[in-house]
């Protein structure tokens, strides 16, 4: 039996199903946190303690920088976030978790793997796999001479949002 050609679109459809339906799985356990999944994200790279720039939030959230501009904000006003100069580039602002913020991730990061390991949807070696997959294609769009993306938070990805 011939198998059919593999076609893009194919996996374009693959990757959209399956992250959207993680996103609703996971967005009802960050609902009973008054979380969002863009928050959810911000609050999990800042979880590092490093403080990030807001262009490195903004990538790693997926967010457009008016967007991020007002979810930082809302985190502020939460206590969770706060901004501070960066040291080493005073005319750059680096977001960090607040105390509260860091408990407030623990939680919901807490609920969230319990969710996914409750939900068991992949081996943690096919999680692994996937992991290394999705990476590497990933790293291959960004990589593109064609000019077409520009970072984690490329204008190409983004205008969908």
């Amino acid at each position: 039996m011939a198998r059919r050609p593999r076609r893009p679109e194919e996996l374009l459809h693959l990757l959209t199903r399956a992250e959207r339906l993680s996103v609703a799985r996971i967005r009802s356990v960050l609902d009973e946190f008054g979380c969002s999944v863009e928050a959810w994200r911000v609050l999990d790279l800042l979880s590092d303690g490093a403080g990030h720039t807001m262009t490195a939030v903004a990538g790693h959230a997926f967010l457009p920088a008016p967007t991020l501009t007002k979810l930082i904000d809302q985190l502020v006003d939460q206590n969770l976030v706060f901004r501070r100069i960066d040291p080493r580039d005073r005319r750059r602002v680096l977001a960090q978790l607040t105390p509260r913020g860091l408990e407030r991730w623990q939680q919901v990061s807490g609920a969230v793997r319990a969710e996914w390991a409750e939900a068991g949807p992949l081996t943690p070696k096919d999680e692994d796999v996937l992991r290394t997959l999705l990476a590497r294609l990933g790293d291959a769009w960004e990589e593109a001479p064609d000019g077409v993306t520009t970072g984690r938070a490329g204008s190409a990805v983004g205008r969908g949002r």
